[in-house]
């Protein structure tokens, strides 16, 4: 290397820093870096990032004095994929990776509508060209570990290190191809979409569009200050109550009217505390005037203990409480409510659409909101949409009074925080976030703390997987026929053949046939009737290699009987549905095969060695302590039920009663649990009566009050900080135990990572309370400043709707619907279709569960008319006096019927056509519907 590109590469080594993780390209460079300074490049990668990981990488490889070393670099460049970084090195010429930076910036700024928008799998495979192969492994892995968003966490790190020019059109083709929302904002700068209604039929069936992660209520806990929760009887909150000195210490701030933010662990009354700032806001005002208090809960069985406990409370000092969530809103009159109430209860939504539609003229109306689980108020959140408007009325000069802000958390989080520094700015935005100018935490009154909140010893335990697993070799088999079927019915689809390296019973597989069945949706054939039959048989063999993966899923965290249950069921459903030639076939496939699964299943050298641990951990901890109460945390809901079995089919655990908790959601075919029936289960659990333990999903720490336990235990589960906390949490037993049972050492690694985030946070906050609180104010002022100007530069320009007639086809086979000029919309959320013909081209069998919402009566479902078929469409309502069918997006493909070119949305609000509003005279005048243009079908 000569002195003038040693001195080029220190010249550009900004751009290097920005742009190289090193540890990707370290094996190639062995022969000139050494064993302990890859170490020390891969400990600073992990502590500090990998930009501080390139800087010292630089500072290694810069003082080299070995031949051969630049040309080395350069070739590990090429071999790891950096293809633009090798580019601009050979060349100096760095202009292409400048010209990325604009859109660094611009990602940079939009990473939180990012993260809440975009389910990484989904554009992956689009984006891997752009990518690093390990990066695009990484970010699978921590989807399928992690969830959607830490995921999309990682792309966007990715992203934003990614030398390929083309990334920010490849990203841009991605989002468009996805029909995803965020396309709006990036590159063309729109604003971020507002809150929609949902269809119709999501609002009836479905609970919650997202789950945020949330604490205990803690209503229970008002007693703890004399007596056990158990022994608390209604006539206890109509008493005056001692408030414990810790609860006093944390309740401070905000009697002072300062803006506060109260974290404080799960079990310590945080609920009592806000009762007392509540009473004491009420009671401060003067002769004629009045305070008025509105408290925020996100979750409905949060929503009903927090308006039971408020209204046992306060209606007894004479004042007027009342709630609103989205069960009631319909008939409630909001503004009348609100004006004629001292407290009122509601969920976030209810006050963010009365906002929007000018009911609420301003947050003005309220003297004091609080925000329970307030960690949420970020991104979209209902908590932040409100936020935005108050902080709009802040910095916007108006005269009207602001609330105050009263937030409620157990753990305030840290993001994806690496230092301390970090953390601070993450909880600073927050408190921004809040306009809040304290953090109360309990500092004075430790002692007494920790006499009432009792921490659970944390123990990680590494299981083993099965050595030979007879069962996936029989499925994995079976998976393979079926891929080899829906190559030969189809050469022409690329993604039958894009897959590489493919690992059944694993979230990339499952990724994989998400992408094929999009592509099946707009796959396209001159002869439409050979274009539809391919399209619904690849869409029957990836539906039967989806459950395949799944079984294989069950199978590696439960019994191989569990997993061929699973399979069984789903035959069943098969086998009672339309059943065609293809079905037959692949059914057929699988029943020749049955009787080996089932001797494999049987077979007692085929147990689980997960479940042997965790029987083990049971019958120890039972042994010990007979009266164990144990909530079990697990993934998903398949494997709630398998475990559930496990445990009743095994003779050592016969001191086990077991119960289930799952949510209210709807995930594919599985309707989750009702309130009533979450209800009963919790209180079957609190009475320690019909069960001792309780398997459950994320359900449990997302704010439904779970009785006291001493025994959690996370089977192959692990989230953020925030959850592990909150998960912790319910373990409030003296003396109670977490374990962590898991066969990956990366999962106990995040654990770990977690634990540290959560040193960390405590000593952020530790640190942000030392501050002069005039200065902090400042920095909370300023980033509300430059929140407020992003948020100000994405306004939303209104998409200018096509009005070209086009047809709408059945997804699955793609049989005609309709066109778009008889679809009508109705009170802006719902689509319904106009005209005889649309009748032929459905059938409609009665709603399992008939439901009246608003002006609409559920009562059939409808789907598509052809027998080989029978997609699902939507449902069938009378709206008034009309009987007329609902239909939904997603259950259609758009043609195009000049072009031909067919287009998938997931929403109405992504379809731009121009939307006629649905007008009751048209329905006595309308004539058979004619197409603009349009051929004969």
């Amino acid at each position: 290397m000569t002195a003038e590109q040693r001195r080029s590469l220190g010249a550009f080594r900004d751009y290097i820093r920005k742009t190289l993780d090193p540890t990707y390209i370290l094996s190639y460079m062995a022969p000139w870096i050494r064993e302990e300074e890859v170490q020390y490049i891969q400990a600073e990668k992990n502590n500090k990032g990998p930009m501080e990981a390139a800087t010292l990488f630089l500072k290694i490889l810069l003082e080299l004095q070995e031949e051969g070393w630049f040309r080395g670099f350069l070739d590990a460049l090429d071999h790891a994929g950096y293809s633009g970084l090798y580019e601009a090195i050979e060349s100096w010429d760095f202009q292409k990776i400048e010209k990325l930076e604009e859109y660094r910036l611009l990602l940079k700024r939009l990473q939180p509508e990012f993260k809440s928008r975009i389910i990484p799998i989904d554009i992956l495979p689009d984006l891997s060209e752009c990518l690093i192969n390990q990066e695009c492994e990484e970010i699978t892995q921590i989807c399928s570990t992690k969830g959607m968003m830490a995921g999309a966490e990682k792309l966007v790190e990715c992203l934003l290190r990614s030398d390929k020019e083309n990334w920010p059109k490849t990203l841009k083709f991605a989002l468009e191809k996805e029909r995803n929302k965020f396309s709006e904002l990036w590159i063309i700068e729109k604003g971020i979409k507002d809150v929609e209604t949902e269809d119709l039929e999501e609002k009836m069936e479905t609970s919650d569009i997202q789950i945020f992660y949330q604490e205990d209520p803690e209503c229970q806990n008002l007693s703890e200050n004399s007596c056990l929760p158990s022994e608390v009887s209604d006539t206890d909150l109509y008493s005056p109550f001692k408030l414990r000195s810790y609860q006093l210490e944390l309740a401070l701030p905000a009697k002072k009217g300062k803006n506060t933010i109260i974290c404080a662990p799960t079990g310590c009354g945080k609920t009592f505390v806000a009762l007392l700032i509540c009473e004491h806001h009420l009671k401060k005002f003067p002769q004629g005037q009045k305070g008025k208090v509105v408290f925020f809960a996100n979750q409905i069985p949060v929503y009903e203990q927090q308006k039971s406990v408020f209204s046992k409370y306060f209606e007894r000092l004479g004042y007027r409480v009342t709630g609103i969530s989205g069960a009631t809103a319909d008939n409630a009159p909001v503004k009348q409510m609100v004006e004629n109430n001292d407290i009122i209860i509601l969920t976030p939504q209810i006050l963010v659409n009365n906002l929007k539609n000018g009911t609420i003229p301003s947050l003005s109306v309220f003297t004091l909101m609080i925000f329970d689980e307030c960690h949420n108020t970020s991104k979209q959140h209902p908590y932040n949409m409100i936020m935005f408007n108050y902080l709009d009325q802040k910095l916007g000069g108006s005269s009207g009074p602001l609330p105050q802000v009263i937030g409620l958390t157990a753990s305030v989080g840290v993001g994806d925080a690496k230092s301390t520094d970090e953390a601070l700015d993450y909880i600073c935005k927050l408190c921004a976030s809040l306009d809040a100018s304290v953090i109360a935490t309990v500092r004075d009154n430790l002692e007494e703390l920790e006499q009432v909140v009792y921490k659970p010893q944390k123990f990680f335990r590494k299981v083993e997987s099965r050595i030979n697993d007879k069962f996936k070799c029989i499925i994995a088999q079976l998976m393979r026929e079926t891929e080899s079927l829906a190559k030969r019915i189809c050469k022409d689809l690329e993604n039958l053949s894009q897959i590489q390296n493919r690992e059944f019973g694993t979230q990339k597989y499952e990724q994989w046939i998400v992408t094929v069945q999009k592509a099946c949706m707009v796959f396209q054939m001159p002869d439409k009737d050979e274009e539809s039959r391919i399209c619904k048989a690849l869409f029957l063999y990836t539906s039967h290699l989806r459950k395949y993966n799944d079984a294989l899923i069950i199978n590696e965290d439960a019994r191989m009987k569990d997993a061929l249950h699973y399979l069984k069921d789903f035959f069943s459903n098969v086998r009672a549905a339309g059943f065609d030639e293809t079905e037959q076939d692949l059914t057929q496939r699988f029943e020749e095969k049955l009787q080996e699964l089932e001797s494999v299943s049987r077979d007692p050298s085929n147990e689980n060695p997960k479940l042997e641990d965790l029987c083990f951990i049971l019958r120890e901890e039972y042994h010990l302590n007979p009266e164990t109460i144990t909530i079990l945390f697990v993934k998903t809901r398949a494997l709630v039920d398998a475990l559930k079995n496990w445990i009743e089919g095994n003779p050592q655990l016969s001191f086990l009663k077991p119960g289930i908790l799952t949510g209210r959601s709807k995930t594919n075919q599985n309707t989750g649990m009702t309130l009533p029936a979450q209800k009963c289960i919790l209180d079957s659990f609190k009475a320690h009566g019909d069960h001792n333990i309780l398997i459950a999903t994320s359900v449990a720490d997302e704010g439904i009050d779970i009785a006291q336990c001493n025994l959690v235990i996370l089977y192959e589960y692990v989230g953020n900080v925030i959850k592990m906390i909150q998960t912790r949490g319910r373990g409030r037993a003296r003396g109670s135990k977490c374990f962590l049972l898991t066969s990956s050492a990366a999962v106990i690694e995040k654990e770990n990572i977690n634990m540290y985030k959560e040193t960390m946070m405590n000593d952020s906050i530790l640190r942000l309370q030392t501050w002069d609180e005039a200065e902090f104010k400042e920095k909370i002022l300023h980033i509300q400043i430059h929140e407020k100007f992003i948020r100000d530069s994405q306004e939303k320009t209104k998409p200018v709707p096509d009005k070209e007639n086009k047809k709408l086809l059945c997804r699955k086979c793609k049989a005609f619907a309709c066109y778009t000029a008889d679809i009508r919309v109705i009170e802006e959320s719902h689509y319904t279709v106009l005209g005889d013909a649309f009748k032929e081209c459905f059938v409609s069998r009665p709603h399992p569960k008939p439901t009246q919402f608003s002006n609409f009566h559920k009562r059939a479902k409808i789907f598509c008319a052809r027998r080989d078929c029978s997609h699902d469409w939507g449902i069938h309502v009378k709206y008034k006096t009309f009987e007329i069918p609902v239909i939904k997006m997603e259950s259609f493909v758009v043609e195009d019927i000049a072009t031909g070119v067919q287009t998938l949305y997931s929403k109405w609000k992504d379809f731009h056509f121009e939307k006629i509003p649905f007008d009751a005279a048209e329905m006595s005048t309308i004539s058979e519907p004619q197409p603009s243009a349009s051929g004969n079908e």
